[in-house]
């Protein structure tokens, strides 16, 4: 090598070189090569000692410092004694000496490697590096020092990386928690001091128990003045250095909070010292010196006081996001709650300089979340808790909630908060539920808080109290944030369609109606009180509107044009639909046990609902002129689909109507019914707004489906939509639309007529009906057969339609299957089997996510209905299904990488095993009896074999949603019919099946699903557990390269013979994780090393 001097100025050069912006890409690659092999060399880490202390070139130190951390965690076992015991000498020296004059990123790196060093040697080569640190921190002049180097020490030790051994895992973390109580007694201290030294009041005698503010909501908190006494001292002004230093404290503790478990070592005293720092969070004044003194120092001081506050406040999450509280702990939460309502108290406080929403608006945005974070901790996971403690008044909480709420400063925050009233509604439900003796007295204590909430959470969807807020939301694009999150698998699968469609505004409104939703389950009078009279004022304006509409040249006018009215037009109708919106969300609470008890609210709405949606078809308001056609229009036409949506949403109850009341005032009910078809009918034209024309459509079909009144065929109305739907010469609807009639239509004449016997259900009018329905919509598809297909159009025909065709004959198979009968079945099969060829398959399968692998997924789609038919009809295919499976299609796709028709022919292949059992396994009543003395007898054993050994082929493929969906079908196979207990799978593929998913494992190729893999790794094994520690164990680990027969007598060891679920699968993954890092140890001993 070339003196140190030499290498440090060509090191130099050639990191500039390589961050050069004209330096080719290439030409990186070769400096890039050069710099490994350097660093690959024995010794190279003197000369990176020599570079640290001899450059002040920020690339060259980050480079010797990577070399460090290679060499210690790749490669620490390989180095000589002589040369750690250097190396842990040399690099604390360093760090002492120039960390005050070090970039902060190569400091922190530099630490991160001397912690790095302690994770491999503390405490029996490194006996001292714990206590190093605790007397860094205890030195005024290192106290930074040493916090940064304790929370890179948590970090790194308490949740190491897979590069250890679980035992040393299990040992770094006992040493750790040893050390706890010290580390948390020190950083109390080192805040306590900072705190009294710069407090104002640090010299005054403690106050007098008397002391405390009268009447004070704060007092009855705290349920000691003198508490709050303390608590209300000023905040004192700290220096920047001491700033500094108590935020790195706190975040030593947020992250030691984020492992240690709750216990006496968090006292009473280092509690109240971090609410004294959330305070910093509450206070305004800073912002105000930084804004008015203009200074760029003052404002950097304000922001970093701001921080101190959101700090404080992590650590207080870190501790209330732990469910599981020690008795001895819980006096302790009680006080935390206390003090955090204290800050709450203060940030809602009102006084003449400050509205709330202008004090929240001031105060660091992170720290309103940290506080939105810590109030939803409390709600979810602790107020079943507290809420028995006489001394926490719950119901004052509520109302600063309330106040903190409703004066959110954006829309996001507002969001959170309603999240956490979800969570308390929820929580006061499921609380009555199971306390139903004394459900008055909850609600009555609650009763003001609800009614309190639900009215302002209503005016705040009302343009008319909300206006300036409420059009700032956007109702044109998808939102963002929600998209992200689906995108990052954040959101359940349920709801994934719902948050792609939703606008801002529509989520706004959507969260809104939860809660109003809510409240109406727990107080159904109060919430429908206040909501009605709301949607009548709105409704008004709505139905007054008839007076404005004048006839024109053109057709009809809407003669309002001054722009003040157009504006509180348009504000009423918007406020119209959302109330509509609100009204058809409580329809749930009309129906069931509590019918009869709110039958005449019910009533009320739906007759208002009839009214309203037969005026706007009446007089058209859909087509009408406005004189803010881009604005109102679109009201109009939202409105009036609101309107029909709603009514739609009673569709439950009209038929709870029709069931028992109806025969005491039949004309009541056929007036609504016949009404709203009047108000249907002619929304269903092509001319019409493709949103109207779809809530009709959808009102038509609950009629149709759910409500079901034998008149309905009667009524002119239903008859024009007949007449229309088969009239050929009309123009069609969007096909939307179209299906959504013909299903109605379906349906009026198909569904059993409710409260009828079978004798009047009138079964042959109406399928002659039926028949002649179908007839006319079927009549131009017939007539194709008859105009036979030219041989030029033939490919174009297969290319476009085959897909179709599939789909068709798949809906035709899962409705119709009994009713076409066998022969016809078997026909169709038959041809499909015949069609498929396995040239034909493989020029489908082999353009990627082309027509052609749908075509061939819908038909494996088919044969899955088919050989799921219980009986005997269908058997006959099997053969011929498996051998398309088989010998056609799974060589196709075995080795393709692609997704395409893996998911679909796997599913078909265990279809065939769980509802085609007995094909395989012919189980007579006496192997049943006698499970044990005689074996089942097995057929077509081939098949099954070939079978089993693709589901074993695919766990070794990368594609994570195959290898979960086969892993949950062998699991289910297991559970439904002993698979893995099956002769043949116990003697020849078992511990086969086993190794793999072991393999996978250490391979860590599917690591989202280690848990499914460790459990169904334990249903195997638990078969023959005897066979799996004698034989299978040992032959793995024989088998294991890279780990020399010392190690994998360690291993063996260590698996103990247990045989329950959860000291197994840690003993999997224990076995895993040691078995990697074996291997990494011995990747890093030099070549030549000799083990012994």
């Amino acid at each position: 090598m070339a003196s140190e001097e030499a290498s440090l100025r060509a090191l130099e050069s050639l990191m500039t070189e390589f961050f050069h912006n004209c330096t080719t890409n290439e030409r990186k690659r070769e400096i890039e090569e050069l710099l490994n092999n350097f660093a690959q060399q024995i010794g190279a880490w003197r000369f990176c000692l020599y570079f640290l202390s001899s450059t002040r070139n920020d690339y060259v130190m980050m480079y010797s410092l990577t070399v460090f951390e290679n060499l210690i965690n790749k490669m620490w076992l390989g180095v000589p004694s002589q040369d750690k015991m250097e190396i842990r000498s040399c690099l604390p020296k360093l760090l002492l000496a120039h960390h005050k004059t070090l970039p902060y990123f190569i400091r922190n790196k530099l630490c991160k490697v001397i912690v790095d060093i302690g994770r491999q040697d503390w405490p029996m080569f490194y006996h001292d590096f714990f206590t190093n640190i605790l007397q860094l921190i205890q030195s005024p002049v290192t106290t930074p020092l040493g916090l940064i180097m304790l929370k890179t020490t948590s970090e790194e030790l308490a949740c190491p990386r897979e590069d250890l051994s679980v035992a040393r895992k299990e040992e770094l973390r006992k040493l750790l928690l040893d050390q706890v109580q010290t580390v948390l007694g020190l950083l109390t201290g080192i805040l306590e001091s900072i705190w009294d030294k710069h407090s104002a009041t640090a010299a005054t005698p403690p106050p007098s128990p008397t002391s405390g503010e009268s009447g004070d909501l704060l007092s009855s908190l705290l349920q000691s003045p003198s508490a709050a006494k303390l608590l209300n001292q000023p905040i004192p002004i700290l220096d920047t250095e001491s700033e500094c230093i108590c935020s790195l404290a706190l975040e030593c503790l947020a992250h030691l909070f984020s492992w240690i478990p709750l216990s006496t070592s968090i006292t009473p005293s280092l509690l109240t010292t971090i609410f004294h720092f959330a305070r910093f969070g509450c206070d305004t004044r800073v912002r105000k010196m930084s804004s008015v003194n203009g200074s760029s120092q003052n404002s950097v001081l304000g922001q970093e006081r701001g921080r101190l506050g959101v700090l404080a406040m992590s650590c207080i999450n870190e501790l209330m996001s732990k469910n599981c509280v020690p008795m001895e702990f819980e006096e302790y939460l009680l006080r935390m709650f206390q003090q955090t309502f204290y800050l709450l108290q203060k940030i809602t406080k009102e006084n003449n300089a400050h509205t709330v929403k202008s004090r929240l608006e001031e105060l660091d945005e992170s720290y309103i979340e940290k506080f939105t974070d810590f109030l939803r901790l409390f709600v979810s996971v602790h107020l079943r808790r507290i809420e028995s403690y006489s001394q926490f008044p719950v119901v004052e909480f509520l109302a600063l909630l309330f106040k903190y709420t409703f004066h959110q400063p954006t829309h996001e925050g507002y969001f959170s908060c309603l999240d956490i009233w979800t969570l308390f509604l929820d929580y006061l439900t499921s609380k009555i539920k199971s306390r139903l003796a004394d459900k008055e007295a909850v609600l009555n204590r609650y009763e003001d808080a609800l009614v309190l909430l639900l009215t302002e959470v209503l005016n705040r969807i009302q343009f008319r109290y909300n206006q300036a807020q409420l059009e700032e939301l956007d109702d044109e694009t998808l939102d963002d944030d929600v998209r992200s999150r689906v995108e990052q698998g954040q959101l359940q699968v349920q709801i994934l369609t719902l948050a792609l469609q939703q606008t801002e505004w529509q989520r706004y409104l959507r969260q809104s109606l939860e809660v109003v939703a809510k409240v109406m389950e727990l107080l159904p009078t109060h919430a429908f009180s206040t909501l009605f009279p709301v949607l009548q004022d709105n409704l008004e304006v709505y139905l007054g509107l008839q007076q404005f509409v004048v006839t024109s040249g053109t057709g009809h006018r809407l003669n309002i044009t001054a722009e003040n009215d157009c504006r509180r037009l348009h504000c009423s109708l918007r406020d119209l639909s959302s109330l509509l919106q609100a009204v058809g969300r409580l329809a749930e609470y009309f129906i069931g046990d509590v019918f009869a008890a709110r039958f005449n609210d019910a009533l009320t709405v739906v007759e208002r609902l009839v009214k309203v949606t037969l005026y706007g078809s009446q007089i058209k308001l859909y087509n009408i002129e406005t004189a803010v056609p881009s604005v109102l229009k679109p009201d109009l036409i939202d409105v009036h689909a609101q309107s029909l949506a709603a009514l739609q949403a009673y569709a439950h109850w009209l038929a709870q109507f029709y069931s028992e009341v109806h025969r005491q005032n039949p004309e009541q009910f056929i007036s609504l019914v016949s009404t709203t078809l009047e108000a249907i009918t002619p929304l269903i034209s092509s001319k019409v707004q493709e949103k109207l024309l779809l809530s009709a459509c959808h009102l038509l079909v609950s009629l149709a489906t759910t409500v079901r009144p034998v008149f309905l065929i009667s009524i002119p109305a239903v008859q024009k939509v007949f007449n229309r739907i088969t009239d050929t010469s009309a123009q069609q609807l969007p096909d939307k639309a179209q299906v959504l009639v013909c299903r109605a239509l379906s349906n009026v004449l198909l569904l059993p007529w409710p409260n009828l016997p079978e004798s009047e259900q009138q079964w042959a009018v109406r399928s002659t009906n039926h028949a002649s329905l179908i007839s006319a919509l079927t009549r131009e598809y017939r007539q194709l057969k008859s105009n036979a297909i030219l041989p030029q159009r033939k490919v174009q025909l297969e290319d476009n339609v085959t897909d179709e065709m599939l789909s068709f004959f798949l809906t035709l198979f899962q409705g119709l299957r009994v009713q076409m009968g066998v022969p016809f079945t078997e026909q169709i099969i038959q041809t499909f089997l015949n069609m498929f060829t396995r040239e034909q398959l493989a020029e489908s399968i082999l353009h990627e996510g082309s027509t052609g692998c749908r075509v061939v997924e819908k038909f494996l789609k088919i044969l899955q209905v088919v050989v799921q038919e219980p009986g005997q009809v269908f058997k006959p295919f099997l053969p011929s299904v498996i051998s398309l499976c088989m010998e056609q299609v799974y060589p196709i796709i075995a080795e393709r990488s692609s997704p395409d028709v893996k998911a679909e022919l796997f599913e078909l292949l265990f279809r065939v095993l769980h509802h085609n059992w007995r094909y395989f396994f012919k189980s007579s009543v006496l192997a049943s009896v006698q499970r044990g003395v005689a074996e089942e007898q097995m057929e077509n054993e081939a098949q099954f074999s070939a079978i089993m050994q693709a589901f074993g082929q695919s766990f070794l493929q990368p594609d994570i949603h195959l290898f979960k969906q086969n892993l949950f079908y062998l699991e289910t196979l297991n559970t439904k019919q002993k698979l893995y207990h099956k002769k043949i799978f116990r003697t020849t593929m078992l511990f086969q099946f086993v190794n793999v998913l072991l393999q996978v494992l250490v391979h860590k190729s599917h690591d989202l699903l280690q848990e499914e893999i460790g459990i169904a790794t334990y249903n195997m094994a638990s078969v023959d557990f005897d066979g799996f520690y004698s034989a299978f164990l040992p032959e793995f680990l024989a088998s294991c390269d890279g780990v020399d027969s010392n190690q994998k007598n360690v291993l063996g060891r260590n698996f103990k013979m247990d045989r329950d679920l959860p000291s197994f699968t840690q003993n999997v993954h224990r076995l895993v994780n040691d078995l990697r890092y074996y291997r990494l140890c011995n990747d890093s001993l030099p070549p030549g090393t000799v083990k012994l």
